[in-house]
């Protein structure tokens, strides 16, 4: 039987540590050890949990995080200089860009966001959703916040 995870998705779960133990150069980060953040009231509409949070060192460009939306939670309007891929793992999602539709998302999409493309990202209003969340760095920088999406343009579910 096939796994229901992409291969890059099962990838990330075993290189994407933070604190590590390290033996012979390869890092791993317990999961027992990763932090919990709440995602911010600046960036975000809705209760967000972020878990397993990584950014690699120079010359590695490559961060992102384990981000889970509560039902009607979003980000607000973003771009990355070099792109971001969700990767989503969980429940029903919604993801648009600027001046498009809203594109539902569900367990095992992998969404590609190309560079400096306006965006956003979160759940439905009737169910949460998990993604695997991986951008690059440039010049040390890998997002650009912007304001935040309105309760207008945020999609009226037709699924409940």
């Amino acid at each position: 039987m096939q796994s229901p995870f992409p291969p890059l998705f099962i990838f990330l779960l075993i290189t994407a540590p933070a604190q590590a133990d390290t033996t012979n150069g390869v890092v791993v980060t317990k999961s027992a050890s990763q932090q919990v953040s709440i995602g911010s009231p600046e960036t975000f509409t809705g209760e967000v949990h972020v878990t397993s949070r990584f950014q690699r060192a120079a010359p590695a460009r490559i961060g992102g995080g384990d981000v889970t939306f509560d039902a009607k939670a979003r980000t607000a309007w973003h771009t990355h200089p070099l792109g971001q891929t969700l990767i989503v793992t969980e429940g029903e999602g919604w993801v648009q860009h600027w001046g498009g539709k809203a594109q539902a998302i569900k367990p095992g999409d992998v969404v590609w966001i190309p560079p400096n493309v306006k965006h956003w990202h979160g759940a439905t209003s009737h169910s949460r959703m998990r993604h695997i969340a991986i951008s690059e760095s440039l010049n040390g920088k890998s997002v650009e916040w912007l304001e935040h999406v309105t309760d207008d343009q945020y999609p009226a579910d037709t699924s409940n």
